[in-house]
């Protein structure tokens, strides 16, 4: 609790000097951007083994979180920027991420949602710290566009990793690419739990205005099989009102264990669509994944009620465990007997 208040109080005193901040970049450059997302739902969860885990009704965490955005620009083309977010499990009211929940400080969990500092230039852009991946960029976040705490699952790679020294690319003829190293401290501490270093690469082609093709690998490391890479491409689309996505998978590891989640050929195929009127978005997603969920399939309804605040509606079905828990549990309180199952939820975004 304490360190909860202690946050708070320091987000609403940089919010209170941000008109200052403001007034400062007009003369050296420096910009300054306190932040934060309360999201939560009320969800209805029925697994398919109720031996295992009984049914549910309650309130989960959607990813909140508080952050600090800074930069400093030299001139158009150069920007020095940084940025530090923590997350907030509303539904438990703790410092923590709703899934890891390794709680805030904990040195074998993330302690951070993001904590970086990067350069932009005419050349590219380098991150060094806690960030989003580029494998995640590319390929993963084309079908991650749910609202509610169960978005994201439907793939083999972590979205965020510590210790992690990134480089973005331009644009060049349509061409863009990005790669990235993590040492073995941070991927250990990423949702894989690998004490190994692990390396990314990918590059994108913009056909046109509106579509996009990309190809990528999340070198994970050895793993103690060897090799233990996925391999992924993906394709978007926009079309006034639509949104079309589609992902593909492909473990090429030394593990040859029935069942495991990085078993060598494992697969994730995924495919979504999206449309937009006014102030609403109707999605749904179709997925296979291979030893985590298997059948899986989402389709949500979002509201968009002002700038700040976004009502959801979604459902979620999985064929086997993957994103199922206990009751407001993460990770540790996921429950492999119960085969999968289905939730219902309705929930909430307010940002500020």
């Amino acid at each position: 609790m304490r360190k909860i208040s202690l946050v708070f109080a320091g987000v609403l005193t940089l919010a209170s000097f941000s008109v200052v901040a403001n007034e400062v970049s007009t003369t050296s450059g420096w910009t300054f951007e306190p932040y934060g997302s309360l999201r939560m739902q009320a969800e209805a969860v029925r697994p398919h083994d109720q031996g295992a885990m009984d049914k549910y009704v309650g309130l989960r965490d959607a990813y909140s979180r508080l952050g600090v955005k800074a930069g400093y620009t030299f001139n158009p083309h150069w920007v020095a920027f940084g940025q530090v977010e923590v997350p907030f499990d509303s539904a438990n009211f703790r410092l923590r991420d709703p899934y890891d929940q390794g709680g805030f400080g904990r040195e074998d969990r993330q302690r951070w949602r993001l904590a970086n500092l990067g350069l932009k230039t005419p050349y590219g852009t380098v991150t060094y710290g806690m960030q989003w991946m580029p494998y995640y960029n590319a390929i993963a976040a084309t079908v991650d566009q749910f609202s509610s705490y169960y978005s994201g699952f439907a793939t083999y790679t972590s979205s965020r990793i510590m210790d992690t020294v990134s480089y973005y690319s331009p644009t060049m003829a349509g061409f863009s690419f990005a790669g990235s190293y993590s040492a073995a401290s941070g991927n250990r501490r990423s949702a894989a739990r690998i004490d190994d270093r692990r390396i990314q690469f990918t590059a994108s082609y913009d056909i046109t205005a509106s579509t996009r093709v990309s190809a990528g690998v999340d070198d994970r490391g050895d793993a103690g099989y060897g090799r233990n890479r996925v391999y992924g491409v993906a394709a978007t689309h926009r079309s006034g009102p639509w949104y079309f996505a589609a992902k593909y998978e492909r473990f090429d590891t030394g593990n040859q264990t029935p069942g495991s989640f990085s078993r060598d050929g494992n697969e994730a195929v995924n495919v979504l669509a999206a449309y937009t009127f006014g102030a609403n978005t109707v999605r749904a997603m179709a997925a296979n994944v291979q030893d985590y969920g298997d059948t899986l399939f989402q389709v949500g309804f979002d509201h968009q009620y002002n700038d700040d605040l976004k009502l959801f509606a979604e459902f979620y079905y999985e064929r086997n465990t993957a994103a199922l828990t206990r009751k407001r549990g993460g990770l540790a309180e996921a429950v492999p007997g119960i085969n999968g199952g289905h939730a219902f939820m309705v929930g909430a975004r307010y940002d500020f």
